[in-house]
C-alpha cells in the first residue's frame, strides 16, 4: 500500500505540472480552479504523512515558511548584459544598416517581442530542476532570490520531462506584476494605512526583494521566458532564436504570446506602430519592443560592445507627457501619520484625464527633482496610471523660486516629526495630531469599514475641531443636542447622524476590525481574521503563533494584530467602544451554498442590491469577491450597462448572472441543479 501512495504521489505532481503548464504557458485550462485546488490538497495531504519523501521540485514546496537574513551574491556564467534603446524609426534603419555592414550585406530576419517593464532575472537549471535564480545586478553578478522566485507559479520548478534539454541550462526572463495585481496591491495598501507603490515595476521590484517569502507570495508575481543564457562554448542548443523560444515554451516556460518573426525591418517598424496602441489592452505593462536578430550564427557574427549586444535593439514607447505649472506645494498628513508631499499643478490634459494634481512621493524624491512652486515641469502617468512630475524645465523656472523645506514639525499640528527606519518615510510622531485624527475617522466610517454615511468629512472636521471628538468611541457617545451646536446641523440631519451611528454599533465583526486601521491589515485581511476567530476577543488575544498559523495571515500582518492589542492604548479604545455600546455580531459558521468557496465580479448598475451589499451577499454566502475578471473568477454579476468586465467574460466563457440567477444561487446548497440557462445571459 506504501508503494501505491507513492505511486499516486508521483502521479498528482506530474498532473499538477501539467495542468501549470497548460495555464501559465498555453493559457488553455483543462480543469476548473476547484480541482486543481484539489488534487494540490491530495497531494499536499499525502506528502505530510510521509515527509521524507517531499522533493524540492514538488509543486508544494514553493513556498519557503522561513525569512531569510539577507540575500547572497552570484556569478553569472555568461553576462547579463544592457540593450542598446532606440526612440525613432530612424535609430532602427541605423541599427539595420550596421547590422547588414557586419554582416557583410546578408540579409537578417528579426523576431520582435514586447519589452516588458519588470525585472531581468536568470534561471538556472540542471537536469530540469530549478537550482537557483538571480537578479541581474551589475550584469556579472546578481542577488539570489530563488527562494522568492520559486513563490511565482509561472516560473517551473521542473522543466517538461518528454523535451530534450541541456543537463544545465539558464534561462533568461522578466518577472514582472500585472495591472490587475497591481491595483490589488495598492487598494488593500491603501486600507492598511500605507503608502502606495508608483508603478508596476516597482511594485515588483520590491515584492522580489522582500526577505519574507510568503509576503512575495501574495503579490502575484508573474514571468516571461525571452532567452536562453547558455555558455557560446556549449553544444548548441537550437539555430534560430525563434527556435529558442519555441523549445523554451515547450520546455514548460511561459513564452509571450505575442512574440512574432519578420523578415523585414519594414515589418517591425509596423508593429513598432501598431503596440503603441495596442498596449492598452494589455493587462501588464511594456515600455517597447526588443528587436533581435534571429539566426544564432548571425547573432555570434554581430558580437557584443563592452555593455551591449550588437545583434539587438529595444525601441521604446515615447511616455505620453505634459507641461503644466506647479502653483503650490500641500503636505498631506495620513492617518498613520506619513507625510506627503504634493504637488498642485495647473489642470493639464494627459492620457484622456485632466490632471491637477501629481504625488511627489515622498521627500527624497521632491529633493532629488528639486520641485519648487513656480516650476514648469513635465508630467507623465506612471504605468498609465498615477500622475507624477518627471523632470523640471530649469530653464524656465523663476528667478525668485526657492527649495521647498523639509518638514521639521508636522504642518497640522505642530509636533516633531521623524524618519522611518528605513529613512524613506517621515512621520508626525504625535498620535494626537487632529490631521491624523480627521483621516483615522474619516476610515473608520468609510463604507469598506463601518459604513456610517451620515458622517461625511466636513462633518468629521467639526466633531474633531470642536473637541466633541478625540477617537473613534467618542462618536458612539454623540448626542442629539450636541450635533445641533453645529454649523448648518438641523433636527432632522442630526437624527440621521445618530440613526447612522446606532446602526454601526452591530456592524460585522470584520467592519470593525477593518475601521481599527491595524497597520498592513486590509478588508480581505480582516473578513479572514473575522472567520477564522469569530470574536473579537478570540481575535484581541489571539498569539503571534496563532495568528500566523492562518492562511494568508503572514508574520508581519500577524505581529502588527498582535501588537495593536498589546498596546494599552488600544486596550483602552477597545474598552471603551465597548461601553459606548459597540457589540458586533459574533460570525457564525456558514452553511454551505452552491457559491461555497467561488469567486464572483459583480459589474453594471444592480435594481435589487448597492454595490456593498451585493459584495456583503457574497461573502455571507461563503464566496469571494474579485475586482476583475479572469480565468478564475466562477461567475460575474452583471446589472444594467455592465462595461468591459461583461465583454471579458465572454471572451473567457465565464458564467454570467443576472440577478435572479444570483439569488437562486445563493438558496441552493451545493449539488442541485444551477438556475435554468434563461436565468443565464
Amino acid at each position: 500500500m506504501i508503494s501505491d501512495l507513492n505511486t499516486r504521489m508521483q502521479v498528482l505532481r506530474r498532473e499538477i505540472r501539467h495542468h501549470d503548464y497548460q495555464y501559465y504557458v498555453l493559457n488553455q485550462p483543462e480543469i476548473t480552479d476547484k480541482s486543481y485546488d484539489a488534487l494540490f490538497a491530495e497531494l499536499k495531504q499525502i506528502e505530510q504523512a510521509h515527509p521524507e519523501w517531499v522533493t524540492p521540485d514538488s509543486p508544494t514546496q514553493r513556498v519557503s515558511e522561513q525569512p531569510v537574513e539577507g540575500f547572497t551574491t552570484v556569478d553569472h556564467a555568461v553576462p547579463m548584459l544592457s540593450i542598446d534603446n532606440t526612440f525613432s524609426a530612424d535609430e532602427l534603419r541605423a541599427f539595420e544598416t550596421r547590422v547588414q555592414k557586419q554582416l557583410e550585406g546578408a540579409r537578417a530576419a528579426y523576431v520582435v517581442e514586447p519589452k516588458i517593464d519588470g525585472l531581468a532575472i536568470n534561471l538556472h537549471y540542471e537536469q530540469g530542476l530549478l537550482i537557483r535564480a538571480a537578479t541581474r545586478g551589475n550584469g556579472r553578478q546578481g542577488d539570489d532570490v530563488t527562494a522568492n522566485v520559486r513563490t511565482i507559479k509561472a516560473v517551473p520548478l521542473k522543466l517538461q520531462e518528454d523535451v530534450s534539454l541541456p543537463a544545465s541550462l539558464d534561462v533568461r526572463g522578466e518577472i514582472y506584476m500585472s495591472n490587475t495585481a497591481f491595483s490589488r496591491l495598492n487598494a488593500l495598501r491603501e486600507q492598511a494605512g500605507e503608502p502606495f507603490f508608483a508603478n508596476p515595476r516597482n511594485a515588483a521590484a520590491g515584492s522580489l526583494k522582500l526577505l519574507d517569502a510568503r509576503i512575495t507570495a501574495s503579490r502575484n508575481l508573474s514571468f516571461f521566458a525571452y532567452a536562453a543564457g547558455q555558455d557560446p562554448n556549449a553544444p548548441v542548443f537550437e539555430d534560430t532564436h525563434w527556435a529558442v523560444l519555441t523549445h523554451l515554451r515547450a520546455l514548460g516556460l511561459p513564452v509571450n504570446e505575442h512574440a512574432c518573426r519578420v523578415e523585414s525591418l519594414d515589418e517591425v517598424l509596423a508593429l513598432c506602430e501598431q503596440w503603441q496602441v495596442r498596449r492598452q489592452a494589455l493587462d501588464y505593462q511594456i515600455d517597447g519592443l526588443v528587436v533581435k536578430v534571429d539566426r544564432l550564427d548571425q547573432q555570434a557574427q554581430l558580437g557584443y560592445t563592452g555593455r551591449a549586444p550588437r545583434w539587438c535593439m529595444a525601441y521604446k514607447f515615447p511616455a505620453e507627457q505634459a507641461l503644466t505649472v506647479v502653483e503650490s506645494i500641500d503636505v498631506q498628513v495620513g492617518k498613520s501619520g506619513i507625510l506627503t508631499p504634493v504637488a498642485n499643478l495647473t489642470p493639464v490634459p494627459l492620457a484622456g484625464t485632466t490632471v491637477k494634481r501629481a504625488s511627489l512621493h515622498n521627500f527624497d524624491e521632491l529633493q532629488r527633482l528639486d520641485v519648487r512652486v513656480g516650476d514648469t515641469v513635465v508630467v507623465e502617468k506612471a504605468g498609465e496610471i498615477i500622475p507624477q512630475v518627471v523632470e523640471v524645465v530649469l530653464k524656465a523656472r523663476p528667478e525668485e523660486s526657492k527649495p521647498f523645506d523639509l518638514p521639521s514639525a508636522c504642518p497640522m499640528c505642530g509636533h516633531a516629526t521623524a524618519r522611518d527606519e528605513n529613512g524613506v518615510y517621515i512621520r508626525c510622531m504625535n498620535e494626537a495630531c487632529p490631521a491624523q485624527l480627521k483621516e483615522r475617522l474619516n476610515y473608520f466610517v468609510g463604507k469598506g469599514q463601518m459604513d456610517m454615511e451620515r458622517l461625511g468629512t466636513a462633518l468629521i472636521d467639526q466633531l474633531v475641531e470642536s473637541g466633541l471628538v478625540k477617537d473613534c468611541a467618542d462618536l458612539f457617545t454623540l448626542t442629539h443636542e450636541q450635533l445641533l451646536s453645529l454649523d448648518r446641523m438641523g433636527d432632522k440631519s442630526a437624527a440621521n447622524v445618530i440613526h447612522s451611528i446606532h446602526a454601526a454599533r452591530t456592524r460585522d465583526l470584520w467592519r470593525l476590525i477593518a475601521a481599527l486601521g491595524i497597520r498592513h491589515i486590509g478588508t480581505q485581511s480582516a473578513q479572514i481574521l473575522a472567520q477564522e476567530f469569530k470574536t473579537l476577543d478570540a481575535v484581541a488575544h489571539a498569539d503571534e503563533a496563532a495568528l500566523e498559523s492562518i492562511e494568508q495571515i503572514g508574520p508581519i500582518m500577524a505581529a502588527s494584530v498582535y501588537e495593536f492589542f498589546q498596546n494599552e492604548e488600544n486596550q483602552h479604545l477597545l474598552d471603551k467602544l465597548l461601553k459606548a455600546g459597540v457589540s458586533p455580531e459574533p460570525v457564525q459558521a456558514q452553511a454551505a451554498t452552491a457559491l461555497s468557496g467561488k469567486t464572483l465580479v459583480v459589474t453594471g448598475t444592480l435594481t435589487q442590491f448597492t454595490r456593498q451589499s451585493i459584495k456583503d451577499a457574497i461573502l455571507q454566502a461563503g464566496a469571494k469577491v474579485s475586482a476583475s475578471v479572469s480565468k478564475k473568477t466562477d461567475y460575474v454579476v452583471a446589472g444594467d450597462n455592465p462595461g468591459s468586465k461583461l465583454d471579458k467574460a465572454q471572451a473567457l466563457g465565464v458564467p454570467i448572472l443576472d440577478e435572479a440567477a444570483f439569488l437562486a444561487l445563493m438558496d441552493q446548497v451545493p449539488d442541485q441543479p444551477q438556475p435554468e440557462s434563461g436565468q443565464l445571459f
